[in-house]
């Protein structure tokens, strides 16, 4: 049985926290990666929120020590995306917040709703219909349309919110145009984080606790997977799909490494 995976992407939400309550088992789980000097990368589709932000909440709220160069997000991934893609057009129209604002400006992309050449739409909690117009319009004049991901939700604690697919939807029903998805579960993200960390897919496994999105991208890409059941999968409906999990624990636990 193959253990001894040189980096460990992993999922964040269901996987190593639930909302704002801990997993303890992922943060033991972290602690002996470290321990045996495992490249960990946090892979997240989160596009709102910086890497900063998301190492300072693992580790001043669930006791998982890292830092910002432990974290990519889909925000990173679309402007890395871009970057291979864009040559010297560099004009971005975008729906989103800080994260994937930051993201796109560190790779010298000119954020504008004038003449755009992309036009990226994200997670972005203060949207208005003006910043909907505005996309729409673009896409119709010629500009390519980037999604950073197809979540259609997000948990919280007042239930299951909108999610930047849901936005991203929109813009499609709109526009009559399909999108051109970055993050989990297509492959994009995962070759991205692949290049930007220097590894090849038979060295990483990707850890998750959603068969629909974790899972299925390290599949698209071909990477073995490792299913934890600490969050949105079920071992019912894992066990009806066609391609399974590498591995499944009912928690982080249970893994072991050579």
């Amino acid at each position: 049985m193959k253990r001894d995976y040189a980096a460990y992407f992993i999922d964040l939400d269901g996987t190593m926290y639930k909302g704002r309550e801990r997993i303890p088992a992922a943060a033991r789980f972290v602690r002996r990666l470290q321990a045996h000097r495992k490249k960990i990368v946090f892979v997240t589709n989160n596009s709102t929120r910086t890497p900063e932000f998301v190492a300072k909440n693992l580790t001043q709220n669930h006791d998982i020590n890292v830092t910002a160069a432990n974290v990519y997000t889909t925000a990173l991934a679309t402007a890395d995306y871009l970057d291979s893609i864009a040559g010297d057009m560099r004009r971005v129209y975008m729906i989103g917040e800080s994260g994937l604002a930051n993201a796109l400006r560190q790779h010298n992309f000119v954020l504008t709703d004038q003449e755009p050449d992309y036009v990226v739409v994200g997670l972005d909690t203060a949207v208005n219909y003006q910043k909907f117009e505005r996309a729409v319009l673009a896409i119709r004049n010629g500009a390519k349309f980037i999604g950073t991901n197809a979540d259609s939700n997000l948990p919280n604690e007042r239930g299951m919110v909108p999610g930047a697919g849901s936005l991203v939807a929109l813009v499609q029903y709109a526009t009559q145009k399909s999108p051109l998805m970055i993050g989990k579960p297509e492959k994009t993200i995962m070759q991205m984080a692949l290049q930007r960390f220097n590894l090849s897919k038979d060295e990483v496994i990707m850890v998750g606790d959603n068969y629909r999105t974790d899972i299925t991208a390290g599949i698209n890409v071909g990477m073995d997977t490792l299913l934890v059941y600490t969050g949105l999968s079920t071992k019912k409906e894992v066990s009806e799909q066609r391609i399974k999990p590498t591995y499944e624990v009912d928690s982080l636990d249970e893994w072991k490494m050579e």
